[in-house]
């Protein structure tokens, strides 16, 4: 058995996971709240989070076989680069966790430990050249071509969420301008139908009732208009780079399948939007939807 951790924007999922990559415990908590020092708050949490799902299943530490982290943002050696929608820099997770638990830690890159899990066990197992993108606080994703996860060398890469795709555009995070992930993340549709309609959250169950409901609303699919607009550009344009022959979309964005899902496919195939035309990629959900970053993170 191995314990796979997701680190999330808002929250921490942590499961046991066996050799066939079935979650057989799962735990998730929220940050208590936002820090100027969130390494320390992401820290604590898997720590206690950890505790009570081992104490729960009537296990002790030295059952598992391993921990796998699957972190945000640039990932190296074991630290954490950097992780921008959490403001955390340099911060060595894998040591600070050996120090309350004295078995194997392992990191990686979220979206990647989700493809890898898409791949094995998911929506992605039968193809060789494949796209995922991880839609949620952020924007994440991972390639494959003939069947292998493509790797830099250097850093985990691949932030499909960080190619520039307005030119001088909003503000992201990462210090930049027109990012992709600023126009396509769920947390920004999010806080743009809030802003919207005065909303008072941006809580994804309370939202997508609200689209629910509004289906006929003009200023509402003027909103989700223009976010598949930018988002069918983004994904057009690593089509044209590495010619999938399926795009699976896993995170928070698997939720909202029924409302985005057909007007994104639509969008796609829009006349001039690629350099061939011919096959255009099949676009699926992401079979273990969250569960996929708790089961790669085991994998990776």
């Amino acid at each position: 058995m191995k314990i796979g951790i997701d680190i999330g924007g808002s929250h921490v999922g942590i499961g046991i996971v066996n050799n066939s990559g079935e979650i057989l415990a799962k735990e998730e908590k929220d940050y208590n709240k936002k820090e100027e020092d969130m390494s320390n708050m992401v820290l604590l949490t898997i720590i206690e989070v950890i505790e009570k799902i081992i104490k729960e299943k009537n296990l002790r530490i030295k059952d598992i076989d391993s921990i796998g982290i699957a972190m945000p943002g640039t990932v190296s050696n074991g630290i954490v680069i950097k992780a921008e929608n959490l403001g955390i820099k340099n911060f060595n997770i894998t040591e600070q966790i050996k120090k309350y638990f004295d078995i194997p830690v392992k990191l990686a890159n979220d979206a990647k430990c989700a493809a890898i899990a898409e791949k094995k066990y998911g929506s992605l197992k039968n193809y060789d050249d494949a796209l995922f993108f991880t839609i949620g606080t952020g924007v994440g994703g991972a390639a494959f071509l003939n069947g292998q996860l493509l790797k830099p060398k250097r850093y985990s890469g691949f932030e499909f969420g960080h190619m520039l795709i307005q030119k001088d555009g909003k503000q992201c995070n990462c210090g930049r301008r027109g990012c992709f992930e600023v126009y396509t993340s769920m947390k920004r549709l999010k806080e743009k139908i809030k802003e919207e309609f005065n909303l008072d959250t941006i809580c994804g169950k309370q939202i997508k009732e609200f689209m629910l409901q509004n289906k006929g609303n003009k200023k509402l699919n003027q909103i989700l208009d223009t976010y598949i607009d930018y988002l069918s550009i983004g994904i057009a344009n690593l089509i044209n780079i590495f010619e999938p022959q399926v795009i699976s979309i896993g995170g928070s964005f698997t939720y909202y399948e029924e409302i985005l899902l057909k007007k994104l496919e639509n969008q796609l195939l829009t006349k001039g939007k690629f350099f061939n035309e011919g096959d255009i990629p099949k676009v699926v959900m992401a079979k273990l939807k969250n569960d996929a970053g708790i089961i790669g993170a085991t994998l990776s």
